[in-house]
């Protein structure tokens, strides 16, 4: 079995949302069918509830693969966010 993590950029997201972003589901209608089935666990907890809140550190699984989701890096991605901030299209207009 497949064994990863996914982070993600806020503190929670919603099952049937992180299970297309791990691909572990195809579609949200393959989320949804896979959820329906009983085929997806929650730390270790068979759930029905799509839109079931998830946090960082919760660890889901499939019948193929699971997925533990972790939080980005802030100072990643406030890297680049300086990055994108320190462009100056007069600097550039001219050449």
């Amino acid at each position: 079995m497949q064994d990863f993590e996914i982070s993600i950029s806020s503190p929670t997201i919603k099952l049937g949302q992180f299970l297309k972003l791990a691909n572990l589901a195809e579609t949200g209608g393959h989320a949804k069918e896979l959820i329906a089935a009983g085929e997806i666990t929650v730390n270790g907890e068979i759930t029905t509830a799509r839109g079931l809140t998830l946090q960082i550190g919760d660890r889901v699984c499939t019948p193929e693969a699971c997925a533990t989701i972790t939080l980005e890096d802030p100072a990643l991605t406030a890297a680049d966010d300086a990055d994108e901030d320190d462009f100056d299209p007069e600097k550039w207009r001219n050449l």
